[in-house]
């Protein structure tokens, strides 16, 4: 199994725990993420966009595959997901090239199964 297929698995797995709880703070944390990243001034692939780079900065990989999946979703191509890179190291520093590493090598998982 691919490492794309074992994250979306996961994530759907746990999502459905943690939201089969019925926890209302969470239920509307989950709500407000997905209501911030819907069309509105800006479009969908700019706030994804939007949250790779912050999700770089803080370091956070899971985040970072969250939003490479959605991005190659919506038709981002690897010279614009290369931008969103260099912006995230310029404001992030080299504590994020680990980071970018992994994110490459997702990236190139993503578009090796392109179908």
């Amino acid at each position: 199994m691919s490492q794309v297929e074992q994250f979306n698995d996961y994530r759907k797995k746990m999502n459905d725990r943690i939201l089969g709880q019925d926890n209302k703070v969470l239920k509307r944390f989950f709500s407000l993420d997905n209501q911030a990243y819907s069309e509105g001034a800006l479009d969908v692939k700019t706030k994804e966009l939007l949250g790779l780079v912050a999700s770089m900065v803080l370091r956070c990989d899971d985040c970072i595959k969250y939003h490479l999946g959605t991005a190659h979703e919506l038709g981002t191509s690897t010279e614009e997901v290369f931008e969103v890179f260099s912006i995230a190291n310029l404001v992030g520093g080299s504590i994020c090239i680990p980071h970018t590493r992994r994110a490459v090598e997702y990236w190139d998982e993503l578009e090796a199964n392109k179908a």
